[in-house]
């Protein structure tokens, strides 16, 4: 469903979350929190609100974000137990349907990054081109310290719901 964004600017709290909060992965609450920040010029300045209530939450609350997202190419995503976008990000590029080989490679991979950094890896799978494009960042992200990769996984998620917005809003 699209909406307008003068439908959100002039909608209450409840129809805005309704509307876009399941933009954030499993957190109604970036949307909560963005509302107050209406009226909102264009999609861009939404999302960047939507952006700077993630940035400002706690960083109890951003992890407990980070892990509320489903591993890429895993279980979840082989059983199709996704949200409905996430389904369809992991689905465009087949991650739901990898061979046992590269399933094997994505369990590995999974768990050696949530291992090193205690939340799922996290990446834009609509800016990858292939699950060989996606193991490589694993591949090289797993390198990261700590806290850049904190960062990275919050710049993915940017790219993430930029799209997911842009998707949503009516132009």
């Amino acid at each position: 469903m699209t909406v307008t964004l003068d439908q959100l600017n002039a909608s209450s709290q409840p129809d805005f979350v309704g509307a876009v909060g399941d933009i954030f992965e499993h957190a109604p609450w970036v949307a909560e929190r963005a509302y107050a920040a209406r009226p909102f010029a264009n999609v861009t300045a939404l999302h960047d609100a939507m952006m700077a209530v993630v940035r400002g939450a706690s960083r109890v609350e951003q992890l407990a974000f980070l892990r509320g997202h489903p591993e890429l190419g895993g279980k979840v995503a082989r059983a199709g137990a996704m949200t409905a976008d996430s389904v369809a990000e992991q689905g465009g590029l087949g991650l739901d349907r990898l061979s046992d080989d590269q399933f094997d490679r994505f369990e590995r991979a999974n768990a050696a990054y949530a291992a090193k950094f205690g939340f799922p890896f996290i990446v834009c799978v609509r800016h990858q081109a292939s699950a060989v494009s996606i193991l490589a960042n694993f591949e090289q992200r797993v390198g990261n310290d700590p806290e850049t990769e904190f960062a990275a996984a919050l710049a993915e998620i940017g790219h993430i719901t930029r799209l997911r917005l842009d998707a949503k809003i009516a132009t």
